[in-house]
């Protein structure tokens, strides 16, 4: 049996033998791009999307941060990574053979004129069967959607982070066809699953007596003037905090400003997180990402990327994990402190690394500590959230940027789970 049969066999019905498999199909020429479009292609169709629902499971989605986060990465960690991450997406639940049968049949015409009714009028599964019919998807068609989504906060802002991870997971993936026609039908699936507007509504009430859109340019906000808009974010309630930020933005305040003062806001609401919501919370930075990859400037998105930060609880600064005072810190120091679940000296290198100008060492550190932890313990929450790390940090400035990586090496030290399954990888993969 060749390699790439034996693959498509593990996708179909994953056994112990799912990694050797992976190891034998990624060891071939182009393998390992083939190895991730065969797994979008035979896995999209076959998971049981509707059981999750509300909420999108992230064995697909965490493909796309894997790659991105790839530049970071030696071979051997990226590639214990993926097959991790594919693993998981293969072990979600599965369809009925009966409701596979009818996707896998599921053919429209490509009409974007009908995809967009049917996300509009919440049909999902002619939706997804009208996206099978596109000829080529390209960024541009993710991005079409993700525009259909971007006032729909249902699951807090898994459309548009869907729409734009796809999207670019695509793009990776050297445009495929077969694969990216699973990929836009998943994307339009959930576009077209139930709505939630409530954040966007109550925005719009603000903002109904101007005609405004949010400017992208330079950030102008001092420290201080930030400081105390991260306290309102944090701090106010709903309906307070819709109010001072529309207000803010009505004066002028653009969306560069406005991204760190969230990124920051968010950073504090991670420091506070419990160990149970480590992962919960630290998807705001996948969300705040996604609209720094796609710079929207109407003022309704902006109003409710605050109100999700917002959502999660604040606590008593005085209770709050401080980092330990690292003399030298090291990258080295900091993988260690995180996979010892030493949260504050973690937070400790972290910021020393950072302060010396090693963020980018700073990242690649807690990206492998990432690739050790088993992402179906955790719903690769540490993958997404360092992948947006990753797309964050040219747009923060010094004090966001450094919030953002202590925060989450504080979140990673926190949230570790069993190794075994990268090992087992490793293995495989012969590292």
């Amino acid at each position: 049996m060749s390699a790439e049969s034996r693959w498509l066999q593990e996708l179909e019905a994953p056994s112990s033998a799912f990694f050797e498999a992976f190891a034998s199909r990624v060891a071939e020429p182009e393998g390992l791009r083939d190895a991730v479009r065969e797994a979008v292609k035979a896995l999209v169709p076959r998971i049981d999307w509707e059981a999750y629902l509300p909420h999108v499971p992230h064995g697909i989605l965490g493909l796309r941060a894997v790659l991105r986060l790839r530049p970071l990465l030696g071979e051997p960690s990226f590639r214990r990574a993926l097959a991790i991450q594919v693993h998981m997406a293969a072990h979600e639940g599965r369809r009925s053979p009966a409701a596979l049968a009818q996707v896998l049949a599921a053919k429209g015409s490509g009409s974007w004129r009908n995809l967009e009714s049917f996300v509009a009028s919440r049909r999902p599964a002619l939706a997804y069967a009208e996206a099978q019919g596109c000829e080529l998807p390209l960024a541009a068609d993710f991005q079409r959607l993700g525009r259909l989504a971007e006032l729909d906060m249902a699951n807090v802002g898994h459309k548009a982070v869907l729409a734009d991870h796809l999207g670019e997971l695509q793009e990776r993936l050297e445009q495929p066809k077969a694969t990216g026609r699973r990929l836009l039908g998943l994307t339009a699936w959930v576009a077209a699953t139930v709505e939630d507007t409530f954040w966007a509504r109550r925005a719009a009430k603000r903002l109904a007596d101007v005609e405004l859109t949010v400017p992208w340019g330079d950030l102008t906000l001092t420290a201080d003037a930030l400081a105390a808009q991260v306290r309102e974010v944090c701090d106010l309630g709903l309906v307070a905090l819709l109010d001072s930020l529309a207000a803010r933005l009505k004066a002028g305040q653009g969306a560069a400003d406005t991204l760190a003062l969230l990124v920051l806001a968010a950073s504090e609401k991670q420091l506070d997180a419990r160990r149970d919501l480590e992962g919960k919370t630290a998807w705001t930075f996948a969300y705040l990402a996604t609209l720094a990859r796609t710079r929207p400037t109407d003022p309704r998105v902006w109003c409710q990327a605050a109100a999700l930060v917002n959502l999660f609880p604040t606590d008593e600064e005085e209770g709050r994990l401080r980092p330990v005072v690292v003399a030298e810190p090291t990258a080295a120091g900091l993988t260690d402190a995180v996979l010892d679940v030493e949260p504050t000296l973690a937070m400790g290198h972290a910021r020393g690394l950072v302060r010396a100008g090693q963020g980018e060492a700073t990242l690649a550190a807690l990206a492998e500590a990432a690739t050790r932890n088993d992402p179906t313990f955790n719903h690769a929450h540490q993958l997404l959230a360092l992948a947006a790390a990753a797309d964050l940090l040219p747009h923060l400035p010094a004090i966001a940027a450094e919030a953002l990586l202590v925060a989450l090496a504080k979140s990673l030290a926190n949230s570790q789970g069993s190794g075994d399954l990268g090992r087992t990888a490793d293995r495989a993969l012969g590292h």
